[in-house]
């Protein structure tokens, strides 16, 4: 699946035209409200980000995809009408994988999306994590217990992933609320808690392994 973020009617429909008689599946959001919340359903093989956004511009979306955990990995081609030097470095060092101004052949984007997923291809490794009874496929988006898959949402496998990334490691509550939902200066909110307790209960006899650290945040103590 591929996800272009693209508001202009027009180039969107075109690209997603191409894609999908090149044989890619892909879907287009006009606004970045929908993509984020197609994000949370499914993750994509990549993603063609435009960087003059209304609300939240491309820069500040591809930061987040790179700060989050599952997120961090999936390739990302900017596309954009500017074209001087100082806006292609700025994307790049943000983590862009590649970078097409506007207006672009559709020849050569796709070219170029079928360069960036095979680099992608050959550079991807299965990570994977076992904690007693608990296992996770950040790659597969799975988590099981005992052998039992575990039905859990987008935010609570984020939490779970970041836990089991920093075995034995206290997460602070401001890393985790920042990673998984960007809150920055709200350090008591209480979102953080119920999604503790919720994954906690989802995992059954693994949940224990998620132990609280009074008054710093949360750990996967190793057993």
């Amino acid at each position: 699946m591929i996800y272009l973020l693209e508001d202009d009617e027009s180039i969107r429909k075109l690209v997603i035209y191409a894609l999908n008689s090149q044989g890619y599946e892909a879907e287009g959001f006009e606004a970045h409200e929908l993509f984020w919340s197609a994000m949370e359903k499914q993750l994509p093989e990549l993603i063609l980000l435009d960087i003059m956004l209304p609300g939240e511009d491309g820069i500040s979306i591809l930061k987040r995809i790179r700060r989050d955990a599952l997120t961090k990995d999936i390739p990302v081609i900017m596309l954009t009408a500017k074209n001087t030097e100082y806006d292609r470095v700025v994307g790049l060092d943000a983590g862009a994988d590649d970078y097409i101004s506007k207006p672009f052949g559709i020849m050569e984007l796709t070219a170029r999306v079928r360069a960036v997923l095979r680099r992608n291809a050959r550079g991807q490794t299965l990570s994977e994590y076992s904690v007693g009874p608990l296992y996770i496929c950040p790659d597969k988006r799975e988590a099981s217990v005992n052998g039992e898959k575990v039905s859990l949402t987008y935010k609570e496998f984020t939490l779970l992933c970041l836990l089991a990334e920093n075995p034995g490691i206290v997460m602070t509550r401001e890393v985790l609320l920042d990673r998984v939902w960007g809150l920055g200066a709200e350090r008591e909110n209480r979102t953080l808690d119920v999604h503790i307790r919720t994954l906690r209960a989802k995992l059954g006899d693994a949940g224990h392994l998620i132990q609280t650290v009074r008054g710093v945040g949360y750990r996967l103590v190793e057993e």
